[in-house]
């Protein structure tokens, strides 16, 4: 499995079900050997293959990566990796310059200290510290109803970092201004001449007069020192002077994170031995939210509509047995 994994107790209960489960931090192998994260997925699949868990013939599977015609070769080295990872971690994880225990998945505490400095860098240390009351919240509460339990903790640490570091101007600009991106380019590709982006920006990209979506236009290198100004902008982000936060998206982002503070703290005083299960599900409905513009936008009202169909389910009243 990836690094999203559940909490120790929950993924005990699956041990005991299927038995014996793997634990690795695929992105980070795959990111690390690949360049891009993008290879989790084959790096995966070729790991469970080798550990006989996909029923199907070796080309038969690369019958598939071939027709599916995108990355064709990448995806097929990623793959081989992936099968080299389930034969030897250590021997892989030392090709990618991971440790093994960074190849392990991170402990709770690892996590939200990742979380924590990922949204100082974002935004700020009372940001961050917003995200960490929360999440301190939840634990000292689980701990009391669970000794030893974690699945809520980190389902709350994971998706409301999520929420909190929505990609908006600033964090792109920020990303992209980093000195890391530029070496991992130069690290990845060889004689780069000339470097594009293809961006809509909100405020001045056209729409599409069919769909109304944004239209993409290229931007040369000058970009870099824009991204490097812009980036140093990001204490304006949430404010009267933002001026991309006025965007329907924008305002959309900024509500989920106060949404998900005051619904965490509702499913807590909700939260039994017998319903953490449907607390967690409700805490992980952030993830469903993937994407960009009107993709972002579809898979935001469908979170939406989940949430509040497990919200009515967990307080609904029980069904009385009716007497014989």
């Amino acid at each position: 499995t990836n690094t999203a994994l559940p909490g120790a107790a929950l993924r005990r209960k699956i041990a005991d079900v299927v038995g014996e489960i793997d634990q690795l931090d695929a992105t980070a192998l795959a990111t690390a050997l690949m360049g891009d994260s993008i290879a989790t997925n084959p790096f995966m699949l070729g790991y469970a293959w080798q550990k006989g868990l996909v029923p199907l013939s070796l080309d038969s599977l690369m019958r598939a990566v071939e027709l599916n015609g995108t990355a064709v070769e990448a995806n097929k080295t990623a793959f081989i990796w992936g099968r080299a990872a389930a034969v030897d971690i250590a021997q892989v994880a030392g090709t990618a310059g991971i440790s093994t225990e960074r190849a392990a998945p991170k402990t709770l505490d690892q996590l939200i200290a990742a979380r924590v400095a990922l949204l100082t860098a974002y935004q700020s240390r009372r940001y961050a510290r917003r995200y960490a009351a929360l999440v301190e919240k939840v634990r000292a509460k689980e701990e009391v109803l669970f000794s030893g339990g974690s699945a809520l903790t980190e389902a709350v640490a994971r998706n409301f970092a999520k929420l909190m570091a929505y990609k908006d101007e600033y964090e792109v600009a920020r990303l992209h201004a980093e000195p890391s991106f530029r070496a991992q380019l130069e690290a990845q590709f060889d004689g780069v001449q000339r470097i594009e982006f293809h961006l809509a920006p909100p405020l001045f990209a056209k729409r599409d007069k069919t769909t109304g979506h944004l239209i993409k236009q290229s931007f040369g290198p000058w970009m870099f020192k824009a991204f490097g100004l812009l980036a140093k902008l990001k204490p304006l982000r949430g404010t009267a002077l933002d001026p991309f936060g006025r965007t329907e998206e924008r305002r959309a982002e900024r509500a989920l994170i106060d949404e998900y503070e005051t619904t965490i703290d509702q499913v807590l005083q909700q939260l039994t031995p017998h319903n953490l299960l449907e607390v967690v599900a409700i805490a992980v409905v952030p993830d469903k939210i993937r994407g960009f513009g009107h993709i972002k936008e579809r898979a935001m009202r469908e979170a939406a509509a989940e949430r509040h169909r497990l919200l009515a389910r967990l307080n609904a009243p029980p069904v009385a047995m009716a007497a014989e």
